[in-house]
């Protein structure tokens, strides 16, 4: 453990609710050879910055999985904050709250991991939480990647006045823009990728896991796969054989 936080404690904390539509049981569903959520727990537990690792859920069955990768699940969530639209930065600070309350426990930084973002590393988990404790202006720290597809090329559906659809850009109503422009036109765009550390007061005071000054960590985009479907498993297993190939 980095002395760096001998005296601060850094909390992970990863939420698998158990009510996924698009795959059922999503979270848990075995890849190569382990759940789901595993992945980011077997990540998370060789971190050399976390001193504990929290998982929220709703779901007994998901508890007795986190558990056996040794993260904690000191209660189930509320059904209302495991609901289709329950923002994720409620489960956050109730999770906090109820640690402070029940535990005495309070954490300085607040990692928050996703289990759909199976495929980053320690490394990367670490990365962030360096990248914020670096900078003690700094309200958190993003695991980013560059965008595959540039939102300036997105485009929608807007009506025609006669009962048809026309496309146009999706920042205008001109369909001038459609036509694409080359990828070098553009600035560099980026997505989350889905590792947000941030400090405690953050959560309280800007009722957000970010606030304002956010600063960045750039992850490849192969490890930052965010999986929400069928197609996604299946990116993702390739991805998992190739790099264990690669190891031999």
């Amino acid at each position: 453990m980095a002395a760096v936080n001998a005296r601060l404690h850094i909390m992970g904390i990863v939420g698998i609710r158990s009510g996924s539509k698009g795959v059922p049981d999503k979270n848990i569903r075995p890849l190569a050879g382990k759940p789901l959520v595993g992945w980011i727990l077997d990540a998370a537990s060789k971190s050399k910055y976390l001193n504990r690792t929290v998982v929220s859920t709703d779901s007994e069955a998901y508890a007795a999985i986190a558990k056996s990768y040794g993260a904690d699940v000191p209660y189930l969530r509320p059904a209302e904050l495991a609901a289709d639209d329950s923002p994720e930065y409620e489960y956050v600070k109730h999770m906090v709250e109820w640690l402070e309350r029940n535990e005495g426990y309070r954490p300085d930084i607040v990692v928050r991991m996703m289990a759909t973002v199976p495929l980053q590393s320690t490394q990367d988990i670490d990365a962030v939480i360096r990248t914020l404790l670096d900078d003690p202006k700094a309200d958190s720290a993003v695991a980013i990647a560059e965008a595959r597809q540039h939102p300036m090329k997105a485009l929608k559906l807007v009506e025609d006045g006669d009962g048809s659809k026309k496309l146009v850009s999706y920042f205008s109503e001109s369909g001038r823009e459609v036509t694409p422009i080359a990828r070098q036109g553009y600035e560099k765009a980026y997505f989350r990728a889905n590792i947000i550390g941030c400090r405690r007061r953050v959560i309280f005071e800007t009722n957000s896991l970010t606030g304002d000054l956010v600063r960045p960590h750039i992850i490849p985009q192969n490890r930052a796969v965010d999986i929400d479907n069928e197609i996604d498993f299946y990116v993702v297993e390739h991805l998992l054989r190739s790099l264990s190939q690669s190891k031999r």
